[in-house]
């Protein structure tokens, strides 16, 4: 960990719980680091840099996807990991993969598809998430999945329905005992948090769909923004919004630290199963977690609902929703591999083609099925 010493509450490898089936260890880097390397490596992953973040693809080359948005994750995990003294190769992995099972399209999208499978046990892309890691990706001989430590796919599944974590085995448990997950997964939740915040602010002022003007109602926002103009007057306006956005990123940051370690130092656990049974550590203060949820109201109701946004997300449930229809109502219309997992499960199967899809892969196999001058 170059030289950094974990603390005696941060998860440890050499105590993993383990895989689902047994390995030999791994040579010359942690399992977790093993895991991180395996994350990067799959299908999966790669597909991310043609998923919508907020923007869809197309729509300009600097907005963030899902694969630019889990390298930003990771970095800020990363970095808080090691002034916390936790695993920075767990939390790097937890981070990676958050995302691995999202939909085309975004969360409306996934609200598409999750109404589409309502009759069929829904659909939640953490779970899918992990679905991914299990049993989806097809890439060793010895088993399917990509056959993670417990403790990675523990910190993939950020939240669950109980009815749902009873048929997860380990990695369902803390959801039925009422425990909490390792501090490196808390962590990882709260470094996705501080990303699509501060990012789609980013996206959202460059797209021009919100101004710095409206943005000045938001506290975090008008307080960073002030500095940036008393230090840099005469910089341009995206040079202003940069240094706005990477001074809000240090202040969440350094309070994430700041107020987590406070908490640690007062419950002061001793060992990573320790974590589990206290109350969760990795946290905001109060007042920056005021702060963080007035900007997410503020993106809510400015960015997420503007109209550009809206049409575009309500073409993505559209062609979401009649890929389900048409591939529910005739297998046939996939491919092969995905044709003999319908004979077992067939909405479970077409949910699983359809969330793999990337959002121009979406669009195209939507025109194919329903253009006719398209095969």
């Amino acid at each position: 960990m170059n030289g950094i010493q974990l603390a005696l509450y941060a998860a440890d490898p050499q105590r993993s719980r383990g895989r689902r089936l047994p390995e030999e260890p791994a040579t010359g880097r942690s399992e977790y680091g093993r895991d991180r390397d395996r994350i990067v490596h799959a299908n999966a992953f790669r597909r991310l840099e043609y998923k919508t973040q907020v923007f869809v693809n197309h729509e300009g080359d600097l907005f963030r996807t899902r694969l630019t948005h889990s390298i930003e994750v990771a970095q800020l995990a990363r970095s808080i990991a090691r002034q916390l003294r936790l695993h920075e190769e767990l939390v790097e992995a937890i981070s990676l993969a958050h995302d691995l099972g999202h939909t085309p399209f975004g969360h409306a999208g996934q609200d598409a598809l999750n109404d589409c499978m309502r009759s069929f046990g829904g659909f939640e892309h953490n779970l899918q998430s992990l679905r991914v890691v299990d049993l989806l990706e097809e890439r060793y001989g010895a088993f399917d999945g990509l056959n993670l430590t417990f403790e990675t796919r523990e910190g993939i599944l950020k939240h669950c329905a109980t009815d749902v974590a009873a048929g997860l085995g380990d990695v369902g448990e803390r959801f039925l005992d009422g425990t909490q997950p390792s501090l490196e997964a808390q962590l990882a939740n709260f470094a996705d948090e501080i990303a699509y915040n501060n990012h789609d602010v980013d996206d959202g002022l460059r797209s021009g769909l919100i101004l710095p003007e409206q943005l000045l109602e938001v506290p975090l926002f008008r307080r960073h923004w002030d500095i940036a103009q008393a230090l840099y007057p005469a910089a341009s306006e995206r040079r202003r919004i940069n240094e706005t956005v990477r001074r809000m990123i240090n202040t969440l940051v350094l309070d994430l630290v700041g107020a987590s370690q406070a908490n640690i130092d007062r419950h002061a656990p001793a060992s990573p199963d320790a974590v589990r049974r206290l109350p969760a550590m990795i946290a905001f203060s109060p007042e920056i977690e005021a702060e963080s949820l007035a900007l997410k109201r503020f993106l809510r109701d400015a960015l997420y609902q503007h109209y550009r946004v809206q049409r575009m997300s309500t073409k993505g449930r559209r062609i979401v929703r009649e890929l389900f229809q048409a591939f529910i109502a005739d297998a046939r219309l996939m491919p092969p591999q995905y044709q003999a997992k319908a004979e077992a499960d067939r909405a479970r199967a077409v949910a699983d083609y359809i969330s793999g899809m990337t959002d121009r892969y979406a669009m195209r196999e939507h025109r194919r099925l329903f253009a006719v001058e398209e095969i």
